[in-house]
């Protein structure tokens, strides 16, 4: 039987990547996006692996045309396996000059289409008792960064929701894997459709990964379910940072506000927060002479995990071997 996968903002970026490696690793994919140009160019490159491919047009924001869309990939792809919610959208902007409606927007794109595709997925997924559901977050989902205020909003929601979710899941015995995947800065189109208010156009700072990096870790949590991947070290330093010293974190991303700016002055642009804008199906931005082109530089919740019970086995038998020692004081004297 087919495994069927499906990845929401699929026709670029880190979406397309995923489709990709999907359909490479002899996976039937089907991608969800709004844009029906990329849709069409996205299918034809997903076509080239051999699988059927499936590319659906729709408003992820939209409950029901997700709904529809799930119900239309089972009809004619078969049972969905793996469901990967990628699509975003953002505002660079002061916290104080994004509107209500941009707010909201963000908020639909972002946070509550996780919840629909999550939504969606399980209600096919639940009664077969098997599969496994991504969300794909980024680093600004775990320590909140300056001019990113809707997004950061949305992403801390978006764990919020799955850790809610997961616990129910157990609870209830339902062997649904969810997965959280944190992502750096990547080199993606994204950066030059998103909505800006600041007067300079959107910058990835250093270090940039690559979209296919972000790739391999998504099919990694699927093939080996995992609470939680961090991508490049920079997503896994800022949930260093958050848990340890949150206060220091702040001053830092404080001082990240002109990092995330082009230098040259730029005229505001309206973006893709509500209709695409114009573009190939690609999966690499402008950003490619900075990139970092590893594609082994994730870890897991289970490393933690590991690396936590190594360090507290090793604190107790050192406190054991200070006790036994205390406890026999001519041990340590000798004899004279």
């Amino acid at each position: 039987m087919a495994r069927v996968a499906v990845v929401t903002g699929g026709t670029a970026g880190i979406g397309l990547a995923t489709a990709q490696l999907f359909a490479a690793r002899g996976w039937t994919v089907a991608v969800i996006a709004r844009d029906e140009t990329r849709l069409r160019q996205a299918e034809k490159l997903l076509a080239q692996y051999g699988r059927p491919v499936l590319a659906i047009s729709a408003d992820v924001a939209n409950a029901a045309a997700v709904e529809a869309a799930a119900a239309r990939i089972e009809a004619e792809l078969g049972p969905i396996r793996a469901w990967v919610n990628n699509a975003m959208s953002t505002v660079v902007s002061p916290a104080d000059q994004i509107t209500p409606e941009e707010y909201r927007r963000v908020t639909e794109t972002t946070y509550l289409s996780q919840v629909y595709g999550t939504l969606a997925a399980l209600r096919h997924m639940k009664p077969r008792n098997r599969g496994a559901i991504i969300q794909v977050s980024s680093g600004l989902g775990i320590r909140a960064a300056p001019l990113q205020a809707a997004y950061c909003g949305a992403k801390f929601a978006v764990s919020g929701f799955t850790d809610a979710l997961r616990c129910e899941l157990i609870h209830d015995r339902v062997d649904v894997s969810l997965s959280v995947v944190y992502l750096p800065a990547v080199n993606t189109p994204q950066f030059g459709w998103s909505r800006t208010r600041t007067g300079h156009g959107q910058n990835a700072p250093d270090p940039v990964f690559d979209p296919r990096l972000c790739a391999e870790a998504i099919l990694h949590a699927v093939e080996s379910p995992q609470r939680e991947v961090w991508v490049g070290r920079t997503s896994l330093m800022m949930a260093a940072a958050q848990a340890l010293a949150p206060g220091l974190a702040d001053r830092k991303a404080a001082a990240m506000w002109d990092a995330q700016l082009e230098e040259a002055e730029k005229p505001d642009r309206a973006g893709n927060l509500f209709e695409p804008v114009p573009g190939e199906a690609a999966i690499d931005g402008r950003f490619s002479t900075r990139t970092r082109t590893t594609r082994q530089e994730f870890w897991t919740s289970r490393d933690r995990d590991l690396l936590l019970t190594g360090v507290a086995g090793a604190a107790i038998l050192g406190f054991a071997g200070m006790v036994a020692l205390a406890s026999s004081p001519r041990r340590l004297l000798g004899r004279r």
